[in-house]
């Protein structure tokens, strides 16, 4: 009998997505990931952050996801999937999981508490508005489960923007 997504473990996906942000930074990229996950439980797709090599200001994890998802998924599973994001979505990701159809965003720590950890980081000028605020303004409901496991999520970014 398959997973329906009220009983998806949002933890245990979550860490998924954390685990994947460390390995971003590991790789010498912005600590950030996100994965998309079907309504079975299934992860369906990884993306790290896409800032380096190219300096792409626009190469936020959910926003690099949102563009593999929406070309290469039918709408029909989209609607049904969660992405899960070690950090808040800011605007721009919020736009692209809102128009990509998903049915739910799950994150870590909030934009806020990025932007405490980030400071002006040239590299990373957090814009602080929730996610919620993106959606609401949509015409149909993304549901938004966090911030949840903020210390972990927070962990990844020790020292790495200082």
């Amino acid at each position: 009998m398959a997973m329906v997504c009220e009983e998806l473990d949002h933890e245990a996906l979550l860490r998924i997505a954390i685990a994947e942000s460390q390995k971003a930074r590991d790789a010498g990229n912005h600590p950030f990931a996100s994965i998309l996950v079907g309504p079975d439980g299934k992860v369906l797709m990884t993306q790290h952050n896409a800032y380096m090599p190219d300096h792409d200001m626009t190469g936020h994890a959910e926003r690099v996801l949102m563009t593999r998802a929406s070309t290469t998924l039918p709408h029909d599973l989209l609607k049904e999937c969660t992405i899960y994001t070690s950090a808040e979505p800011c605007a721009m990701c919020a736009g692209a999981i809102y128009w990509t159809g998903l049915k739910r965003c799950v994150y870590g720590m909030t934009e806020k508490q990025l932007k405490e950890i980030t400071g002006n980081h040239p590299e990373n000028p957090t814009l602080d508005l929730p996610c919620e605020v993106v959606f609401a303004a949509g015409q149909r409901k993304v549901e938004v489960i966090g911030p949840i496991l903020v210390e972990e999520s927070a962990k990844v970014h020790e020292g790495f923007w200082g």
